[in-house]
């Protein structure tokens, strides 16, 4: 189902309740691998998502920002906008962004709203530097990456996330259904009422 398909029918017929769902963590923690399952999943059970990837985004509308602090609170920022023009619609949006510091996530809070859900994939410095798939810590710790989260520029754990999941002692699976369970009573707008039937 396009985007572009589904916006002529009107968002607003959609029958469930738009959340955002900001994956943050190291690279090689397993932000893009659990962002792609947990949308599969929930198309599964019939729910429309979107993803929003922070790889992808510095492709396209953020390809204009470097790693500095204050262009990856812009990168934030704009990812944050993004995402809060599909909540109006009741598009349930998976985040996928390193966000390294807390007043990154913050402002992502902030500009999203109540319908903000944070998960922080725990994963040690170590075991994303032996994952490694694209060859990034390599690179940084060469000197060939500049500011890079984790080796040359710093990266504060959770402090208020609503879920932490470590995803270096269990499944990319395990982790999926993790945040599904979390976030599935948020986003049915009509739950089951279960009713007695009076011939008995």
């Amino acid at each position: 189902m396009s985007l572009q398909t589904e916006s002529k029918k009107g968002f607003d017929g959609l029958s469930q309740n738009g959340i955002v769902i900001w994956l943050f963590g190291l690279s090689g923690s397993g932000k893009t691998t659990i962002s792609t399952l947990l949308k599969e999943k929930l198309e599964g059970e019939g729910y429309f998502t979107v993803t929003l990837d922070g790889d992808v985004l510095r492709t396209g509308i953020n390809k204009d920002l470097g790693f500095s602090e204050s262009d990856r609170a812009e990168n934030i920022r704009r990812a944050a906008e993004i995402a809060k023009v599909m909540l109006k619609s009741n598009i349930i949006t998976i985040c996928s962004f390193i966000t390294p510091l807390v007043e990154h996530r913050a402002l992502a809070a902030e500009i999203i709203g109540e319908q903000y859900f944070e998960v922080f994939l725990d994963c040690p410095l170590v075991i994303c530097q032996k994952r490694d798939v694209k060859g990034l810590y390599k690179n940084a710790g060469l000197n060939l990456i500049k500011n890079f989260t984790g080796v040359s520029a710093r990266f504060e754990p959770a402090i208020h996330a609503d879920l932490i999941i470590k995803t270096h002692i269990e499944s990319p699976a395990e982790s999926r259904d993790k945040v599904f369970s979390n976030i599935i009573s948020k986003i049915n707008q009509h739950p089951q009422i279960l009713i007695a039937n009076p011939g008995h």
